[in-house]
């Protein structure tokens, strides 16, 4: 087990001691199986002991025998039931553990979908704001779920995953723990019916649970937990404006160039957060609006995907800028030596050939006129049933 900052349950509870805003613990896990709702479980009966008000807010034990037995003797709140379209679902009670007012709350499956009906739309955002009421929460979520890493788990597992969580969520944590497991001591609980009914083990040996999928994401979460420690010891970088604003790619801020209607940008993005990430540093999401692409200009399609890229930019912890110039590669340039960046992400351009043999496409001219930053060209890969044989 990898921890980051204290991770012991009186150590969480000195956190809770302090300050009006609630404190926030995750449990991160590579696999269903690991162990992620048991410890939750396991450190609400230690605080219990100790003497703190904590309930479950929404745990989901999956029918494991184990983890059923640590909900006895914990009070949980009771789910709310939502019914959409014929269908009746459980969801969190948000309203009730508001009023319940505990000091901790514990809250499974962060990534989970909401029904519509419910207030928001993910359960990290319920969590949300539980923190802004001054609840403490401890949660978890497994590391496929990250948003910045969607891509590449794709990529790497042919697998996709739908519900996401962005990387400024993980950021905002307090304490970190990920819930190593080797992958024989996993496959081993999925044998033995511990993780999914025995009907399911089958088919989740061939699919999710194959031994390489689990090693990548094994080492992913060793990863992530692993930059999490290096960003709390390291601390932030000053902000643009200061001394370190003079050491320029040194310090290496990160900044994605959107265009107004880009076909993957959210590929950019988690690039970008990724990058940001290892550097330890911040990152800008920099959109230029050009004459013709004035707001009363562009159509309402690209109005609306270039709103909800600037949404999903800010989930995932950038700063999003927005610049008007006739031409997009000098603003962007401009900004960037003004702003301490080392690194410019940019697509592939997708204008004509000979704009391109001409060197007057985006890319082609930041690669050219960039003297002094790191430029990232991204090539788009085909979704993934696309590049199927």
């Amino acid at each position: 087990m990898t921890m980051t900052r204290r991770t012991r349950a009186e150590d969480f509870l000195e956190l809770v001691e302090r300050g009006r805003r609630g404190r926030l613990k995750l449990y991160i896990g590579f696999a269903a199986g690991v162990g992620k709702t048991y410890r939750m479980l396991e450190e609400a009966h230690a605080l219990k002991r100790r003497g703190v008000d904590v309930v479950l807010g929404f745990v989901e034990t999956h029918g494991r025998e184990e983890t059923q037995a640590l909900v006895e003797g914990l009070e949980a709140v009771p789910r709310k039931p939502y019914t959409y379209r014929d269908v009746t679902v459980e969801e969190l009670d948000l309203d009730a553990v508001l009023a319940r007012r505990p000091q901790v709350a514990v809250v499974d499956e962060l990534a989970h979908t909401n029904l519509p009906v419910c207030r928001h739309r993910k359960r990290y955002q319920d969590v949300q704001e539980l923190l802004d009421a001054g609840i403490n929460v401890i949660g978890a979520f497994n590391v496929q779920h990250l948003e910045s890493l969607n891509d590449l788990v794709e990529r790497t597992t042919g697998v996709t995953v739908r519900e996401t969580i962005p990387d400024s969520f993980l950021k905002g944590a307090d304490q970190v723990v990920n819930l190593d497991l080797a992958v024989e001591d996993l496959h081993e609980r999925l044998k033995a019916g511990k993780i999914y009914a025995e009907d399911k083990v089958p088919h989740a040996l061939e699919r999710f649970f194959k031994g390489e999928n689990l090693s990548t994401l094994r080492e992913l979460a060793l990863r992530e937990v692993a930059e999490s420690l290096d960003r709390a010891t390291a601390g932030q970088p000053s902000r643009a404006g200061d001394e370190s604003l003079q050491k320029g790619a040194a310090w290496g801020r990160v900044l994605v160039a959107l265009s107004s209607y880009p076909p993957r940008a959210a590929t950019l993005l988690r690039r970008g957060s990724r990058m940001a990430g290892r550097l330890n540093t911040d990152w800008f999401v920099v959109y230029v609006e050009t004459p013709r692409e004035a707001p009363h200009l562009i159509d309402s399609e690209a109005q609306r995907h270039l709103l909800a890229n600037i949404e999903k930019a800010k989930e995932l912890g950038a700063e999003v800028v927005r610049l008007r110039a006739k031409d997009p590669v000098e603003a962007i340039l401009d900004f960037a030596r003004s702003h301490g960046v080392g690194h410019i992400i940019v697509g592939r351009s997708h204008q004509p050939w000979w704009k391109r043999m001409l060197g007057r496409a985006a890319d082609v001219r930041l690669l050219r006129e960039g003297e002094g930053f790191d430029i990232h060209v991204v090539a788009f890969e085909p979704p993934h049933e696309e590049r199927r044989p």
